[in-house]
């Protein structure tokens, strides 16, 4: 009977999470006013593919736009985490529960006082308009979350490790590559996962710190999009689908890395 329950409770949640997601690429294949009526079709019988080629024409750039912001936000953030979660987990480093409380804090901090105050100082440095300027803004947020996760996972690795590979004469950086790194892969992934994901939903940073004069992020071009063609349904929709496409594919291929990466150790007794 319980393992009924969990299989009609997965389904349900399953269905929950699909359901919109079906509806908006309905919407994406049906003529903008098709959306219009009072009973909406629930298969697009008379499929149009005019959406799709409005936002691939329009929203193609803002897609590559994202794209190249959260891939850096993503070595930006693991670059910096690693090293800290490494130094936090393992090294007897003075003050280091003040610092994971200090992280703890900054993710309390609402965004739009970080966006705000990005922007001043990001505007005495002529980074706004600029992708550096965005990926640092999202990795901010990104970079916190990420050292938090790979410090209670390294913290599960046994110190007989490190000190085996400091016996044999490696030094600290040496045994963060040859020992640390290696068995950190599952929460590496997981925590690129979501620096990725956060960046390529970012709206608040990417509002505040572009003016859409040189590049926009997908988030702030559909938002624009909407603004200008309140109408088309149809294209909105379809921008909004496109923009899913990479999010999802990523979760697919990662998931069990995300699994294993926030449920296991290194090493299982």
């Amino acid at each position: 009977m319980t393992g009924r329950l969990k299989t009609v409770v997965g389904v349900l949640i399953v269905a929950v999470l699909l359901f919109p997601l079906y509806w908006m690429v309905n919407a994406s294949f049906q003529p903008s006013g098709a959306l219009l009526k009072p009973d909406p079709d629930w298969f697009p019988g008379g499929g149009t593919l005019d959406g799709y080629r409005k936002a691939l024409s329009t929203q193609g750039p803002h897609l590559l736009s994202s794209l190249i912001i959260a891939l850096g936000t993503v070595v930006v953030s693991l670059v910096i985490a690693m090293p800290a979660s490494y130094a936090l987990a393992q090294l007897k480093m003075r003050g280091g529960p003040v610092i994971v409380f200090v992280m703890l804090i900054v993710q309390m901090i609402p965004g739009i006082v970080m966006a705000n105050s990005l922007y001043t100082v990001f505007g005495n440095l002529g980074l706004i308009d600029n992708y550096l300027g965005l990926v640092l803004a999202d990795s901010t947020a990104t970079i916190p979350f990420a050292v938090l996760l790979l410090r209670a996972f390294m913290i599960s690795i046994p110190r007989e490790l490190t000190e085996a590979s400091r016996v044999d004469g490696a030094g600290y950086w040496r045994t963060f590559f040859s020992i640390i790194v290696p068995v950190s892969r599952n929460a590496m992934v997981t925590a690129g996962l979501f620096s990725f994901l956060f960046a390529w939903a970012d709206f608040l940073f990417a509002v505040t710190l572009t003016t859409g004069q040189t590049f926009e992020p997908v988030t702030v071009g559909i938002y624009r999009f909407v603004g200008n063609q309140s109408a088309d349904w149809n294209g909105v929709m379809a921008t909004a689908a496109l923009a899913s496409i990479p999010a999802a594919v990523l979760l697919v291929i990662a998931q069990r890395y995300v699994v294993a990466g926030l449920t296991s150790g290194a090493v299982k007794d």
